[in-house]
């Protein structure tokens, strides 16, 4: 059997981190084995401890990935020129795409009930804490309120109005109910806008 080249293990290693972070988000942290993990990167599940030591760093590194790629997308709408971030976070992040789109949505929404069960030496919890950090940063660098505490008070409110009524919104799906909450937190937040 012939040897995998350095670059093919490195496209191996990303595809793994790549369908592991949507299937993470999909079925959660304790949804997926390993062997499901390497099918869907189609692999086999004997080269898994070839690219990470277990699941649990996977986890970590797979929703890191997920993390950097949200605070990529967070500042190319921040760096808009026309003071309409606010509104075009929102309408993208309360959006029945993104309800529906959970594979390839917010890491912090899918994850959470896995997280809050995880221990605290799990490294996927490091993780998402500084994911959710940086959600926080973001949404206080939109802010135009000069005070440093009403700012930060500011993103809290708005970031737990978007999370929890993506939450429920997921949770509720199929139902009227759902796209109640997409709006409700839509008005809410678009009313400080």
């Amino acid at each position: 059997m012939a040897r995998v080249s350095k670059q093919q293990m490195e496209r191996n290693r990303e595809e793994i981190i790549h369908v592991s972070s949507q299937l993470f988000r999909e079925r959660g942290l304790n949804g997926v084995s390993v062997n499901d993990l390497m099918a869907a990167a189609g692999l086999t599940h004997g080269g898994f401890y070839g690219h990470f030591a277990s699941k649990d760093e996977l986890a970590a590194i797979a929703s890191r990935k997920v993390f950097e790629d949200s605070r990529t997308q967070w500042q190319a709408i921040s760096q808009q020129p026309d003071k309409r971030n606010l509104r075009t976070l929102v309408e993208n992040y309360l959006s029945a795409n993104h309800r529906d789109g959970v594979k390839d949505g917010c890491a912090i929404t899918a994850l959470a009930g896995d997280v809050a069960r995880e221990s605290e030496e799990k490294p996927v919890r490091e993780v998402y804490l500084n994911g959710v950090r940086a959600m926080l940063d973001r949404l206080e660098s939109l802010s135009d309120t000069q005070d440093e505490e009403q700012r930060r008070q500011q993103a809290l409110t708005q970031s737990v109005l978007l999370i929890g009524a993506l939450v429920l919104a997921r949770a509720t799906g199929g139902d009227p109910l759902s796209d109640e909450f997409l709006a409700a937190a839509q008005k809410a937040l678009l009313s400080e806008a």
